[in-house]
């Protein structure tokens, strides 16, 4: 037999039985698949492994300490692909990492995998947060959720959901400005500017229609999305959110919206992984469970 593995795991079995036949029930093969592969072992290795006569077979000394030392390669080789307790750790043990933008993965991917992750002992959820368009290479990222256009052909990717944007400001900031009827009259007034960490340069404003409204110098900037809405939150200037950041303030009247005739059409959010075969099942589990909770 070429498989020298599979002809000592043959071996091992009819070192244990009383012949050939009954070693070949024990395995679910023919007579002559572990009469073959005796025989090419004993060639191999130059030394008979078996006396046969016509009562059945008997390991020679040679055959007797070739077992021992069998057994273990074969129960070493199997013990790599056993797991000791399938209850605990199960098939989808490992560690999956997951990259996601800061607005999702601080709060709400946390939260959705939770349920899945008890549920799975030995599981690891290892997430990374970035604005950025994750290489899954390079970081060898397993799943990536992303909002806004994603056009790459080497990504699986599955859309789950639209994530709108709303304009909106404190209380005490419209106190003191008012409150922009027009996008012209917003341009005059002081706001936040994020900046998109894949160019460097601030995400523009985006309306209904394809409009945009560049930014001009910025009454707070940052690249952290929870540090932008803590700056709307404080009166610094308005901001441009994504809404489910923003709907608690919302609710409690700590933040107001405005323009929202002028809403532009939300941006899709993508469940993505490379693709790459064999996907273990532990990676197949967190996109599908990602799928369905984003969605």
């Amino acid at each position: 037999m070429s498989n020298r593995l599979e002809a000592l795991r043959v071996f091992c079995t009819a070192a244990d039985a009383v012949n050939f036949r009954d070693a070949a029930v024990r395995l679910s093969v023919s007579p002559q698949v572990v009469t073959r592969a005796v025989r090419d072992l004993e060639e191999e290795l130059g030394e008979p492994l078996f006396h046969r006569n016509t009562r059945g077979v008997q390991l020679t000394d040679f055959g007797r300490g070739l077992a021992d030392r069998a057994r273990a390669a074969v129960d070493g080789v199997d013990g790599l692909f056993h797991r000791s307790d399938r209850r605990a750790l199960s098939q989808h043990a490992g560690t999956v990492r997951v990259a996601a933008p800061g607005v999702l993965g601080r709060r709400l991917i946390p939260q959705a995998l939770a349920p899945m992750l008890v549920a799975h002992p030995g599981l690891t959820l290892d997430l990374r947060l970035s604005e950025q368009l994750a290489d899954v290479v390079d970081q060898q990222i397993d799943v990536g959720v992303r909002i806004g256009p994603l056009r790459d052909s080497r990504f699986v990717a599955r859309p789950v959901a639209k994530v709108p944007f709303r304009v909106v400001a404190a209380p005490s900031l419209i106190a003191r400005t008012g409150a922009p009827d027009s996008i012209e009259a917003l341009s005059a007034l002081p706001r936040t500017a994020l900046i998109d960490r894949n160019s460097g340069r601030p995400w523009p404003w985006l309306f209904s229609r394809g409009r945009q409204l560049p930014m001009p110098p910025a009454a707070f900037i940052t690249d952290d999305t929870d540090a932008e809405f803590a700056a709307v939150l404080a009166g610094l200037g308005f901001g441009q959110l994504v809404a489910s950041m923003a709907q608690a303030a919302l609710d409690a009247g700590q933040l107001v919206s405005v323009l929202d005739a002028e809403a532009p059409e939300p941006w899709p959010m993508y469940v993505y992984r490379a693709q790459r075969a064999p996907v273990p099942a532990r990676v197949r589990l967190v996109y599908d469970e990602l799928v369905r909770a984003l969605g």
